[in-house]
């Protein structure tokens, strides 16, 4: 008898057909790549994963930021016999107290010989003559004992919501333009978790962005590396273009021509690393710049598919989804970025893309881009 955690992948991945196969070893990879430092078996019965471990609740934290995986459960290998199974149930209820249960069994070992039907009859009665102030209730009880038949027995109670979505690095790759805010690690946790690669860029503006704020975006990018292995943070250097905007082009087209270089610079930094496409945290109408025109507009000069996760949602439901993932209270840090130092007091919210197209015009657009790039930092997290 040994515990061990059951590994339950995401129902999508058995739709896929043909191509199941690719996804599941995808998958497998995955889970040993964030168990690199951990001991551990890798135990496979009939179809279902297990991992045998020491370190069982290490385990179970690292597996559950796994994408691709639903839930885990903390499970009791026991022998495939209706005395074992009986008295390791009776185990995981009995600290429950007094509460109302239900058995469910999954027998995939058609070869035991109850059915699922009786067995989970027949363990609830063992459960009530051995545990008093117990209720059996079949809809919506307060406890559930599990059994699973296969090669071995598997009994359990504990069950983990884990993050589910697709594997990690089976959907192409994209550029997420991470600021240091709430919205854009949100649109990156939400694209790696359909299995998108996710590489970031970061537009800082010394001496008018400290490093603090540089900081701040270096956390969050760790903080999306515990769901996706590993992020590369690649920080530009902003200032030089917001100058020359600032000098050369009107106040109130500041912010769409400043967000049209960033989509250049977010490209040709994709094309460079052959990535696939760009992603950014925008959610229409919530600020000057995310209006349909100025979307629009900003999307002109994107040579690839350009990605908005959070498009139709609101800053409440993009909050809890922060939250959640844990880069909420390193989002809300009063440390500003490029995006936020030079707002202009009336930004244009409906431009015109020929006239944006006509006001750049006057820059140096190639040359400001490409020394943007050249003058990079890099960062593995």
């Amino acid at each position: 008898m040994r515990k061990l955690v059951l590994v339950k992948s995401a129902p999508e991945i058995f739709l896929k057909g043909l191509n199941r196969n690719k996804f599941e070893k995808k998958l497998k990879d995955n889970i040993k790549k964030v168990l690199d430092e951990t001991k551990y078996e890798f135990v496979v019965d009939q179809g279902r994963w297990f991992i045998y471990s020491e370190e069982i609740e290490e385990v179970v934290d690292k597996v559950r930021k796994v994408f691709g995986i639903s839930e885990v459960c903390i499970v009791t290998e026991v022998e495939a016999s209706m005395e074992a199974i009986k008295s390791q149930a009776v185990e995981e209820i009995k600290e429950a107290g007094q509460v109302t249960f239900k058995v469910e069994t999954n027998r995939a070992n058609k070869n035991f010989p109850r059915n699922s039907m009786d067995i989970s009859r027949e363990v609830g009665a063992y459960i009530l003559k051995n545990v008093p102030g117990l209720t059996v209730k079949v809809n919506k009880p307060q406890f559930t004992v599990n059994v699973e038949i296969r090669d071995n027995a598997y009994v359990y109670s504990k069950r983990i919501k884990a993050v589910g979505g697709l594997p990690y690095g089976m959907n192409g790759s994209t550029m997420l333009m991470l600021s240091g805010g709430i919205d854009s690690p949100v649109a990156g946790y939400m694209m790696a978790r359909r299995g998108v690669e996710l590489h970031c860029v970061y537009y800082h503006s010394h001496p008018y962005t400290s490093e603090r704020a540089k900081e701040k975006v270096k956390q969050l990018a760790a903080i999306l590396s515990d769901f996706t292995g590993s992020v590369k943070l690649y920080v530009v250097p902003f200032t030089d273009i917001q100058m020359s905007i600032i000098d050369k082009c009107r106040e109130d087209e500041l912010t769409i021509i400043m967000r049209r270089f960033m989509m250049r610079i977010a490209c040709a930094l994709a094309d460079k690393l052959k990535i696939n496409s760009v992603t950014t945290g925008e959610s229409i109408g919530q600020v000057a710049s995310q209006t349909m025109e100025g979307l629009i507009v900003s999307t002109d000069v994107a040579d690839r598919p350009v990605f908005r996760p959070l498009i139709a949602m609101d800053k409440v439901d993009i909050m809890d989804i922060s939250r959640n993932i844990g880069t909420y209270e390193t989002s809300i840090l009063p440390y500003e970025d490029c995006c936020t130092i030079f707002v202009p007091k009336h930004p244009k919210t409906k431009p015109a893309l020929d006239m944006m197209r006509k006001a750049e015009s006057v820059l140096d657009t190639d040359r400001l881009v490409e020394e943007a790039i050249n003058n990079m930092e890099i960062y593995e997290l």
